[in-house]
């Protein structure tokens, strides 16, 4: 007699493309309120709910309904489709960005074979670290110092000094 395996539920190592969407909007809310310098209970304050839900939100594990959207764009005075900014189009999400009838064959054709890419997709890789980097309490904290330099002068001077005291780039 031959031994099986014992069947697992998949669904709990499964990230559904709605999860990965949450999870972006809620990043994005976070990102504007530290841009703003608001905390979570204040922003909670502004659309009559707990901090907690706040959290929640920004966490990706309550999802923001349309309208509760249009309340939080108002609040942090953003467009809403600001959410939704550097969301690359489906490649990211495992989402087929064409449709059925524009993906379909006749009856009878053997389906399409894709070549592999020869390398990963690094620009991709590239644009998710960048993203993790400008989201960073450090970077948010550095731009709002900067930007409350009354003296332009003196914040091109400060700008200058902090890429003097960088390392070079050998991307130039």
């Amino acid at each position: 007699m031959s031994k099986t395996e014992p069947l697992t539920d998949p669904a709990p190592t499964i990230v559904t493309h709605a999860e990965t969407i949450d999870a972006h909007v809620g990043k994005r809310i976070r990102l504007r309120r530290t841009l703003l310098g608001l905390s979570q209970e204040k922003l909670g304050e502004a659309l009559g709910v707990t901090f907690q839900q706040i959290q929640k939100y920004e966490r990706g594990t309550n999802r923001v309904g349309a309208s509760r959207l249009y309340d939080i764009a108002t609040a942090l005075d953003v467009p809403i489709s600001f959410f939704f900014d550097d969301m690359t189009a489906g490649q990211d999400l495992g989402m087929n960005t064409k449709g059925f009838a524009e993906t379909r064959k006749p009856f009878g054709t053997p389906p399409p074979t894709f070549p592999s890419p020869p390398f990963p997709n690094t620009t991709t890789q590239a644009m998710t670290e960048e993203q993790d980097l400008l989201a960073r309490k450090e970077t948010l904290d550095l731009v709002r110092a900067y930007y409350q330099i009354p003296d332009k002068t003196l914040r091109q001077k400060v700008l200058d000094l902090v890429q003097s005291m960088a390392k070079p780039s050998f991307t130039d």
